[in-house]
């Protein structure tokens, strides 16, 4: 007789039926963020369109997948995290499918905009039934699958630029789209097997539009959307955007204080402090993260005049110590102090940065310890700003409250290459980059400073009191 996904669950809560689709679902939005870069100019070319036309493409993704994220975690708490998370999936079949069959430009976007959408169901949808799974065989905060999901999202980050151009330039841009197709398939079939069904859900008082509570969807999205193309050029500020995006978030408080089942419980927010502390710290790691990422490498090849090869190479330090140091931290659940030393790394970052030149004499080995120093910060606070909002969020808002942390991620990212356009400027040199040296360090000290004043901030997880 073979075992129900229910059964397999009560021997093993956190096994690898149970949690290889979680993960493999949650890489498919960091991955697709990343792969599509080395097809532009094949679309561009096939499709007649400049470099600006195609770079919608990036940001299209980027912009739904901030919106649909807490989105898709309101949807689960109302219809179960596992209807959504496969109803996700499936919609990114459809959007492979589109994308590799696409006659117009058109039909791109909306295939972008489609694996926006699905993939933004994946992890707040894991990780409300990571919590569900725990709670229900009284577990604490499993931290080896919280330190898997780190690893998994910066495994894919890293590794979406090789496999998109492999992909590309084996079968042309058209496989960047066309995998998600056997991917999705292959989420699918796993989750169904191995993700036990949704409990029967309790009757709702006010009707399902109330309970999906669409102004709140609509406010949030537009505020949202508003904020991050004001905040994607800040080189020629349009202020008009700003202004719109503070007047909505207002609207947004003041309907969703008012509304009975809220898709952002602010009341609860507001009480919070601690969550909103983690929020602000992920905006200002990933602000960090990505200025020095992003800056460095376009400093390295347009100052330093080094290959992309030579930067690539580089920078595999940053994705080993993060792989490394997140696998470390969530075997021993650690929390507060990987996150102070994640902002110290990143001021260090910012250090290493200032003693560089394009003609140093050890340039390339003071360039690998930068890498080095910035994958300390992304390897530490990865997994314990995971944990910290794992204990923070009450487990019936858990899937919103992580989707809310992915927005929180992408503003952060966005914000950093308006930041990178006005600390270099309209070319790239040693002065200018440090002057991001600066920049970094201060984004570390602000971050140091929050985590030593925060002491809501747990020393390590609560233990697991079952298997893992």
């Amino acid at each position: 007789m073979t075992d129900t996904a229910e059964e397999r669950a009560a021997q093993k809560p956190f096994g690898w039926r149970f949690t290889f689709p979680l993960l493999l679902g949650s890489t498919l939005n960091p991955i697709n963020s990343s792969m599509i870069a080395t097809g532009l100019v094949g679309i561009a070319a096939d499709f007649h369109t400049g470099p600006g036309q195609t770079a919608t493409l990036v940001s299209v993704l980027y912009l739904c997948s901030a919106v649909m994220q807490p989105t898709m975690g309101k949807l689960s708490t109302l219809f179960g995290p596992r209807r959504i998370f496969l109803i996700g999936v499936f919609i990114l079949f459809v959007a492979g499918v589109v994308g590799a069959a696409a006659p117009t430009f058109g039909f791109l976007l909306l295939s972008r905009a489609l694996i926006g959408v699905g993939t933004s169901a994946a992890y707040p949808t894991a990780m409300a039934l990571v919590r569900r799974r725990a709670d229900e065989r009284g577990i604490g905060v499993p931290s080896r699958v919280l330190g898997n999901f780190s690893i998994a999202s910066q495994i894919t980050t890293v590794f979406g630029l090789p496999i998109g151009g492999v992909l590309a330039g084996s079968f042309g841009w058209r496989a960047l789209f066309l995998v998600n197709v056997p991917l999705a398939i292959v989420t699918f079939v796993f989750a169904f097997w191995g993700v036990a069904k949704d409990p029967r859900s309790p009757g709702r008082r006010g009707g399902i539009l109330a309970a999906i509570d669409l102004p709140g969807i609509a406010l949030f999205g537009v505020a949202i959307v508003s904020l991050l193309l004001f905040l994607s050029d800040l080189t020629t500020p349009v202020w008009w955007l700003l202004a719109v995006s503070l007047v909505l978030i207002a609207a947004l408080v003041l309907w969703e204080r008012r509304t009975a089942q809220p898709l952002i419980d602010v009341r609860m927010l507001a009480r919070n402090a601690p969550l909103q502390r983690t929020y602000l710290r992920q905006t200002l790691i990933g602000l960090g993260i990505y200025t020095a990422l992003y800056g460095s490498s376009q400093w390295m090849e347009q100052s330093a005049g080094l290959s992309p090869l030579a930067v690539g190479l580089i920078l595999l330090p940053l994705s080993g110590a993060s792989i490394v140091l997140a696998r470390l931290n969530s075997n021993r659940g650690w929390i507060r102090w990987p996150l102070i030393a994640g902002a110290v790394a990143l001021v260090l970052t910012g250090g290493v940065i200032l003693l560089i030149t394009h003609s140093s004499g050890i340039l390339v080995l003071a360039l690998i310890a930068m890498s080095l120093m910035f994958g300390v910060t992304n390897g530490f606070s990865g997994f314990a700003n995971q944990a910290a909002l794992y204990l923070q969020a009450p487990a019936k808002e858990i899937a919103v409250a992580a989707g809310l942390y992915r927005t929180f991620a992408y503003i952060g990212a966005i914000f950093s290459s308006s930041l990178i356009g006005i600390v270099f400027g309209s070319t790239v040199t040693d002065a200018g980059f440090h002057r991001l040296g600066w920049v970094i360090i201060g984004i570390g000290a602000a971050s140091a400073l929050l985590t030593v004043l925060d002491r809501r901030i747990p020393v390590v997880a609560p233990a697991e009191r079952a298997g893992r």
